[in-house]
């Protein structure tokens, strides 16, 4: 007779088995957007879905400093791999770039090398709060946002 095929994810569930695959990309989708708004980030009709470690974002946010924490708050989670942006900006402004962390950094170091002077760490730091509390507690594979320096 041999093996046969069924749908995995149809039928009684028996056995105690858990949530489908659906389920829990719902559950992970209701999670990262409670972080959002747990952050304090506002965006109107935001929209959070999450399917095979990728999350898109949707909706509209004031300004791109948000824009852009929203999709770090997003892509710092465990379990995402990719971000796919969707968010519409109401007043456009410079984007910052991203930054990777990597062990042995620090936000003076990340700084001398995208400003030439590490002094200049604040502006990380501030960029990127309220997802940093302090400036000596980044990690490595945590993504930050790099600003361009106003004048």
């Amino acid at each position: 007779m041999g093996l046969i095929d069924f749908v995995k994810s149809a039928g009684e569930k028996l056995f105690g088995l858990g949530p489908s695959e659906e389920e829990k990309e719902a559950s992970v989708a209701e999670q990262l957007t409670k972080a959002v708004a747990d952050m304090g980030f506002a965006a109107e009709n935001l929209l959070v879905t999450f399917n095979d470690g990728v999350a898109t974002v949707s909706g509209t946010v004031e300004s791109q400093a948000v824009r852009e924490k929203i999709v770090l708050v997003v892509g710092n989670t465990a379990g995402v791999a990719q971000v796919d942006d969707q968010l519409q900006v109401v007043t456009p402004e410079p984007e910052a770039t991203y930054y990777t962390v990597v062990s042995g950094d620090s936000l003076w170091k990340i700084a001398s090398e995208h400003y030439g002077n590490g002094a200049k760490y604040h502006a990380i730091f501030e960029a990127n709060r309220p997802m940093l509390s302090d400036p000596d507690k980044i990690y490595p594979g945590q993504v930050l946002r790099i600003p361009p320096l106003e004048d």
